[in-house]
């Protein structure tokens, strides 16, 4: 019979603490809990070492993440999952910077934290001889949360973080996609200042705003006399990246030409400027966002499939605010002090009423266009508190189209999903058919057998599902 696994957990919220390790130990786990940091590393010197450990962050004492440096120290192989109900870039980052197995972010569902436990136990628990004694991984130095930081507490933005704060630390390729507006750059800049690149340059270009022709020389650089009006030797953006991070925005917009010059440098490392001999290497990091549906584009032939699958190892999707509108209170409150603080002017705030109005909005320009009213606000609205007087006319709404009904559709049943719900099937189908034939009964003035003809269904279908009688 296998041995039970130990897990620990430490929290100093007792019921947290309670709830998790009673989950724990149903799932079969021998579950001790602590109240702090400094307990936990008190009975690691005088007991056996547990298999897991479950921590919170913010702790009297001792932080979580300090904890889990000293648990590495000790026992670099024992895997820690970080729990914490504050998730952004810089805390997850510096949880996967200091070894962290997975960040769990509060409130969790307690069937996913005990599947994770199960994934994180190694199928051979025991540290084997010399594992304590072995040197703990470097990490980079930590880094302040910057002034440019992603906001969110959906978690729709809250899986986005855990997914940075895990990518921040590899080489690999990142592919940023999301509708324009919705901070793309603040997620490369994110995932740069959280890797180990970060003490080299952040160099970023959109590609749809240089003009054809003179990209290759942005992206590669050229030699004195390479075309008419080169010069001087020109760098780069790969050049002036070496060690560091490029950022290619719109990359859908990218030449064909250009493109396979840009294949070959993702897969060697090499290239020569415009009008160049010498062989130039660099070591870049490439991530790359766009709006556009690049698998349509390599279907059309107008991206490469064998560039795309370079960018694409890692794809971070960006959600739009009207699928994290609870995050708008945060962002405005963020935007109006950044604009008082640059206009020199008392802060301003929005009140209940302006906040709700802001909510029902569905924001097609995206988090830019609530930043740029935000602004309008800070220097318009005459007073400190922002009423829904104050939006007026600020707020523009979006552009009607055919699949307005599928994307207000997609929300209700994320909503939905988020509150727990289940059995939406049959639910959502009902209602659907409700409101297509009570619309097609309207349209012809209740005589069912031509609105069952426009909807191609029988006349009994009409009957059945409006439960009336002949029409």
């Amino acid at each position: 019979m296998p041995t039970p696994t130990r897990i620990w957990v430490i929290d100093d919220d007792r019921s947290v603490r309670f709830v998790l390790a009673e989950a724990l130990r149903e799932a079969g786990h021998v579950v001790q809990g602590f109240e702090g940091a400094r307990q936990a590393l008190a009975a690691l010197a005088e007991e056996a070492p547990p298999d897991l450990v479950f921590t919170d962050v913010r702790m009297p004492e001792m932080d979580g993440i300090a904890l889990l440096e000293a648990l590495k120290a000790r026992r670099p192989g024992l895997p820690v999952i970080v729990m914490s109900a504050y998730t952004d870039v810089a805390s997850t980052a510096s949880a996967f910077r200091g070894g962290a197995h997975e960040f769990l972010s509060k409130p969790f569902d307690l069937d996913e934290a005990v599947a994770l436990a199960a994934r994180a136990l190694p199928a051979d628990r025991g540290a084997g001889p010399g594992a304590a004694d072995a040197p703990a991984p470097e990490t980079p130095a930590d880094t302040p949360l910057a002034a440019d930081a992603l906001v969110g507490e959906t978690p729709a933005m809250r899986e986005l973080f855990r997914a940075i704060g895990r990518v921040a630390q590899t080489p690999l390729n990142v592919l940023i996609t999301g509708e324009t507006g919705t901070g793309k750059e603040l997620v490369a800049r994110a995932l740069h200042r959280e890797s180990p690149r970060a003490h080299k340059p952040f160099v970023a270009l959109n590609t749809a705003a240089i003009p054809a022709e003179l990209l290759e020389s942005e992206l590669f650089g050229h030699e004195a006399g390479a075309f008419t009006g080169a010069q001087k030797r020109h760098t780069g953006r790969f050049e002036q990246a070496d060690g560091g991070t490029l950022f290619l925005d719109e990359i859908g917009d990218m030449p064909a030409g250009l493109q396979t010059r840009l294949l070959r440098v993702l897969a060697e490392g090499e290239f020569f400027r415009v009008g160049g001999r010498e062989l130039i290497r660099v070591d870049v990091r490439v991530i790359a966002a766009t709006h556009q549906d690049l698998e349509a584009k390599v279907r059309d032939s107008s991206f490469r499939a064998d560039l795309l699958h370079r960018l694409d190892v890692v794809r971070l999707r960006l959600p739009p605010l009207r699928e994290r509108k609870a995050d708008i209170p945060a962002l405005a409150a963020r935007f109006l002090a950044q604009a008082a603080a640059r206009l020199g002017s008392p802060a301003k705030r929005l009140n209940a009423e302006a906040l709700k109005r802001l909510q029902q909005h569905d924001w097609p320009g995206n988090v830019r266009e609530l930043e740029n009213l935000c602004w309008r606000l800070a220097a318009l609205a005459p007073g400190e508190s922002i009423g829904p007087r104050d939006l007026a006319g600020s707020l523009r709404p979006a552009a009607a189209d055919s699949a307005d009904w599928t994307r207000h559709l997609a929300q209700a049943v994320r909503e939905a999903l988020a509150r727990g719900e289940t059995g939406l099937y049959p639910a959502y189908r009902e209602t659907f058919d409700q409101v297509l034939l009570e619309a097609a009964l309207e349209h012809t003035n209740g005589h069912r057998q031509r609105a069952a003809e426009l909807l191609g269904v029988g006349r009994n279908t009409v009957t059945r599902k409006l439960g009336r009688g002949t029409g």
